[in-house]
């Protein structure tokens, strides 16, 4: 059962890892470097995260800097960010393209609070998910009598454990995010 209860905890913590990375792509009006995370440029007919074609810096707190090692691919680059559908426009001087985040109107900031709780649901869901697929490995192992009644009892209280322990980090990511974006 034991093994059942690991599983069950490396799956929630993938799903956490999961809403992390979605939290990182939410603009909240300052300049963070991972919003770029999902850009792929077509590089010679390779697609290539741009995070490896160029540095990517922020040395305001509203600007970001790409600047690319080969500055013959600043047009694909900023294609590509035009794409990503970040929405922020490319600035492209010859050298470097710049990212000016522009203050958010408190409408937007709105539409961002629901988006960030609507993630979090959802990551929710998938660790109510997991803790119903290992409850269900638990059960079938009672059905085939390897653990017994008292075993499966104990099994069930352990993975509602399990299950309210990650869905409260959940709870306290949604916190802290609608926090960063509220804050102005």
């Amino acid at each position: 059962m034991e093994t059942v209860f690991a599983k069950t905890k490396e799956r929630m913590e993938k799903c956490l890892d999961s809403l992390d990375r979605d939290y990182q792509t939410i603009r909240a009006g300052r300049a963070n470097p991972k919003v770029l995370n999902n850009v792929v440029v077509d590089y010679y007919g390779t697609p290539t995260p741009l995070n490896q074609m160029a540095a990517i810096s922020s040395p305001e707190p509203r600007l970001l800097v790409v600047q690319p090692w080969d500055t013959s691919t600043l047009r694909d680059i900023e294609k590509a960010i035009n794409i990503a559908d970040i929405g922020i426009n490319p600035q492209n001087d010859g050298k470097v393209i710049r990212l000016n985040f522009p203050q958010l109107t408190e409408e937007h900031r709105k539409a961002l609070v629901k988006d960030v709780s609507k993630r979090g649901e959802e990551a929710k869901v998938a660790i109510r998910n997991v803790r119903r697929d290992s409850m269900d490995d638990i059960k079938k192992l009672k059905k085939d009598n390897k653990i017994t009644e008292d075993d499966l009892k104990d099994g069930e209280k352990e993975l509602q454990n399990i299950t309210d322990k990650y869905i409260k980090q959940v709870d306290e990511m949604v916190k802290a995010k609608e926090d960063e974006v509220l804050s102005i």
